[in-house]
Formats: structure tokens, C-alpha cells, sequence
């Protein structure tokens, strides 16, 4: 069982940045995949960017391509979002999810969410 814990969220104006965290702890967190995903009031999840159990593949939504980056340090449990030049329709709940080695931009491969952390830009 993972257990899965956002950080990082909070109030930005546009143009600026926010790095979210996703902690990680059960399981062995070196074998899975984290997604993150956000959701605005009246819609859908929606895939933001994932990476895969080694680091070596990511892949991001085309709304975020270019502004923002995930990783992962294996040896902290931990993977980043580092979000730059925020718009306001970034503003949602965003999410950390895993699942075991490939990751994936469908939400319902994933097998252990978070809380969500929220995040809001300001214009």
C-alpha cells in the first residue's frame, strides 16, 4: 500500500512559478510510476504530466509543455512538479498518483491518489 501526500500548492499571481511535492512512503516507491493530474471546479481530472519508475520517460499535457517539468529523487520518495509561467486556467486541485513502473495519462490505470493540493493564479 502507497500512501501519497501533496505539498506546494497555493496562491501565485500569473507569470510566476510553484513547485508541488509528492511524498511518497509504504511500498518500494523506486517501482512506480507518479502521475499528476488537476481538476477545476465543474470539470473533469485532467492529465498533467507523468514519469516513469527509472525517471527516464516523462510526458505532459500540451496545455503545460514547455512550462512545466516533473522529476523524481528516488532516494526522498519524492516527486516534483516545478510549474513556471502559471496562468489562470492553471488554477485546480492537483493530484499525485502511482502506479507500478509505466506511467500513464489515463487516471483510472493509477492505483493510489493523494489529497490534492490547490493550487490558484491569479490574472
Amino acid at each position: 500500500q502507497v500512501q501519497l501526500v501533496e505539498s506546494g500548492g497555493g496562491l501565485v499571481q500569473a507569470g510566476g512559478s510553484l513547485r508541488l511535492s509528492c511524498a511518497a512512503s509504504g511500498g518500494i516507491f523506486s517501482n512506480y510510476a507518479v502521475g499528476w493530474f488537476r481538476q477545476a471546479p465543474g470539470k473533469e481530472r485532467a492529465f498533467v504530466a507523468a514519469i516513469n519508475w527509472t525517471g527516464s520517460t516523462t510526458n505532459y499535457a500540451d496545455s503545460v509543455k514547455g512550462r512545466f517539468t516533473i522529476s523524481r529523487v528516488n532516494a526522498k520518495n519524492t516527486v516534483y512538479l516545478q510549474m513556471n509561467s502559471l496562468k489562470p486556467e492553471d488554477t485546480a486541485l492537483y493530484y499525485c498518483a502511482a502506479r507500478l513502473f509505466r506511467s500513464s495519462d489515463y487516471p483510472g490505470s493509477y492505483d493510489y491518489w493523494g489529497q490534492g493540493t490547490q493550487v490558484a493564479v491569479s490574472s
